[in-house]
């Protein structure tokens, strides 16, 4: 009979880090631009086996994967509405204020609030940005470095943090120069 660490770690799952985020758009190009300017991420290259429309970028240790849609129904249906309980992908920022202001200058309809110390709920205080991508999926910007993990004590040993190998295998100065 296996005792509780051996039973334990047969039951760990073998992942390593979030490796991408895939996104249905409405215009390929569109969403490129979006992510590229915006978000600072860069268009790397797909396999060629992949036979339809899309573009692959990547910054950060993530890749956002962009897919053509064939189906509108799909896409969100209110590109307007900003809900910071509705799902969303976050990115962690070192500088808010730049970061408000490049969505100004863009002039990209954000939603700014301040959850605890200095916006209730308690805890430090973290910065939040909610915006939307042109076809509607939910992007926040925050500080959430200011927030400290209250790990549970039968959790202690077993959270996984990534290091430099989850990172996909990256070559410099292939023929993409986009």
């Amino acid at each position: 009979m296996q005792n509780e660490v051996e039973k334990e770690k047969d039951e760990n799952t073998p992942l390593m880090a979030l490796n991408h985020v895939s996104r249905v758009c409405r215009s390929v190009k569109e969403s490129v631009e979006f992510y590229t300017k915006i978000l600072g991420f860069l268009v790397i290259e797909r396999p060629e086996s992949l036979d339809f429309d899309g573009a692959w970028l990547f910054n950060y240790g993530v890749g956002i994967h962009l897919v053509q849609s064939k189906d509108e129904e799909k896409l969100p249906r209110d590109k307007d509405r900003l809900d910071p309980m509705d799902n969303h992908i976050s990115f962690q920022c070192e500088d808010m204020e730049a970061m408000e202001q490049k969505l100004k200058d863009m002039n990209i309809k954000c939603m700014k609030r301040t959850v605890g110390e200095d916006g209730g709920g308690g805890g430090a205080a973290i910065d939040q940005l909610f915006f939307k991508d042109p076809d509607g999926f939910m992007i926040e910007i925050c500080n959430c470095e200011n927030l400290k993990l209250l790990v549970p004590q039968n959790s202690i040993g077993r959270i996984k943090l990534p290091s430099d190998k989850h990172n996909p295998p990256v070559e410099m100065g292939m023929n993409g120069n986009r």
